[in-house]
């Protein structure tokens, strides 16, 4: 059983196949962030972290499975040179991609259904959950090189450890956030929040290591 909140708990298990990573795809979101929540930590990975969450909408223009959108989250980060994000919660609308998150990155990945732009007014809905996004830019459009790691935490305490890397151009942005389901609406936070737009841009993502 993967680790997660109910909000992407599933029980199915015949997905379609997917090709293993390294994953390529270009893709445009908006990711936000905002001091955890009081009891967030509850619903993160355990032992130290940071009180941070990080969130983001994101919809993959082409990818080893073709076009899809995503929304996920992670209460809390792990630390390190990079922090990490531990993420329980995360659906996306292709079945495909669900395999893929759940077989080679350890990710929970559930189907859902999406709405609108991932730069502006978005929505994700789940069978018991709902997450709205507004997104604001301001600012000019600049280049961005960076990453993002993630540590999913398995049941024999070791964690499936992987690196996005991100290249392409993004904006700051405000990002008005509503929330509901059994849990999210106690830890990713209503509200208007910092954030980045990323407007375009080429992201990969390699295989998932454990780490011990």
């Amino acid at each position: 059983m993967l680790w997660s909140v109910p909000e992407s708990t599933d029980e199915r298990t015949d997905w379609p196949t997917s090709a293993p990573p390294p994953w390529s795809a270009q893709a445009r979101a908006a990711l936000w962030w905002h001091r955890s929540a009081p009891g967030a930590a509850q619903f993160g990975p355990g032992g130290r972290t940071l009180p941070f969450t990080l969130a983001m909408v994101v919809d993959y223009l082409e990818s080893p499975v073709g076009p899809y959108r995503e929304v996920l989250a992670s209460p809390v980060l792990r630390p390190g040179l990079i922090p990490a994000m531990a993420v329980p919660f995360i659906a996306v609308d292709s079945e495909a991609s669900v395999h893929g998150g759940r077989e080679h990155w350890h990710l929970p990945k559930v189907l859902a259904s999406f709405t609108g732009d991932v730069i502006g007014r978005f929505s994700a809905t789940g069978d018991t959950w709902k997450v709205d996004t507004d997104a604001t830019p301001r600012g000019p459009e600049l280049p961005i090189v960076g990453g993002l790691a993630f540590a999913q935490p398995e049941p024999d305490g070791s964690q499936a450890r992987a690196t996005a890397r991100l290249r392409g151009r993004f904006r700051y942005a405000r990002v008005r956030v509503e929330a509901q389901g059994p849990t999210l609406g106690r830890w990713l936070l209503p509200g208007a929040h910092h954030g980045i737009v990323i407007t375009s841009g080429r992201m990969s993502i390699g295989p998932a290591r454990t780490v011990r």
